[in-house]
């Protein structure tokens, strides 16, 4: 049994864990091509891992910048997962074409428009994208990766990767609450408690952490598209269930976050854990 009033809420929070523990992004890739990632991995050069955590790390900023800052709150309806599924899909052709160098230089277009459709579903369950701890919380869907084959059965996948980004996310999107409303009231920088560099700053810490994360999935995505035996086609249909697995976890994330503000977060997280183990039961 779980606590919620309504068997809408309960469907919802039914689906939401259904996304959020399944399998992991390296699996369904590795069974799509085919090819162990292991083996993939191997074949890489050994400064692949250092460049893509540096490309990741431009990339995510650059795509909070382009995507979450320029998007219009005013918008209603559902959101549209396929126009940047396609796009997507079309500049891993690109780099699936050119290999390495290749998806190397697409990765800031495939991240911002994998940003751009992260908010683009939190907008359509009810937040406002020009909150800062909404645009915090679309840069931490990029840490969640889906369950592994080692994870506890018991365990959840989403609540622990959400471990310390929650918190950091609230710190942050205070600064940059406190940083905006000094801005507006025209205070001077001097003498402010938090500066927007502070804040800034704090958003850049997110970024590094949770890029840290996406890296890994990054660097395996890369290695498996990379493969020799790969070309264009194949270069479009991982990055489309790249950003497919994205769409699944913010779906699921934001329809948590919108229960979690209806009936609290402890509420939710017993609930989710009664929803994952009845789903787990043979």
């Amino acid at each position: 049994m779980t606590p919620l009033d309504s068997p809408e809420d309960l469907k919802t929070l039914t689906h939401a864990v259904a996304l959020l523990e399944s399998p992991s992004l390296t699996i369904r890739i590795a069974n799509l091509v085919g090819t162990p990632v292991e083996w993939a991995m191997q074949k890489l050069p050994g400064s692949t891992s250092e460049k893509v955590q540096k490309a990741i790390r431009l990339a995510l900023a650059k795509a909070v910048n382009g995507a979450l800052r320029t998007m219009d709150d005013s918008a209603t309806g559902a959101a549209r997962p396929r126009t940047h599924t396609a796009m997507v899909a079309a500049s891993g052709a690109v780099g699936g074409f050119f290999g390495l160098k290749g998806t190397l230089i697409e990765l800031p277009v495939t991240t911002t428009l994998i940003m751009r459709s992260v908010a683009d579903i939190a907008r359509s369950e009810g937040f406002a994208i020009k909150d800062p701890l909404i645009q915090a919380e679309c840069v931490q869907v990029f840490a969640l990766g889906g369950r592994s084959p080692d994870d506890d059965a018991a365990d959840s996948a989403y609540y622990a990767a959400r471990v310390g980004l929650s918190e950091l996310a609230r710190e942050t999107s205070r600064l940059l609450a406190e940083s905006a409303a000094q801005h507006t009231a025209g205070m001077a920088a001097q003498g402010m408690q938090f500066s927007r560099g502070q804040a800034a700053a704090w958003l850049a810490q997110i970024i590094e952490t949770v890029a840290q994360r996406f890296g890994v999935k990054v660097t395996e995505k890369l290695a498996l598209q990379a493969a020799p035996v790969l070309g264009a086609a194949s270069g479009a249909a991982i990055n489309a269930m790249f950003i497919s697995h994205y769409q699944d976890m913010a779906r699921g994330h934001f329809a948590i976050r919108r229960l979690e503000e209806k009936y609290g977060e402890a509420v939710i997280r017993e609930a989710y854990k009664a929803v994952q183990g009845r789903l787990n039961s043979p």
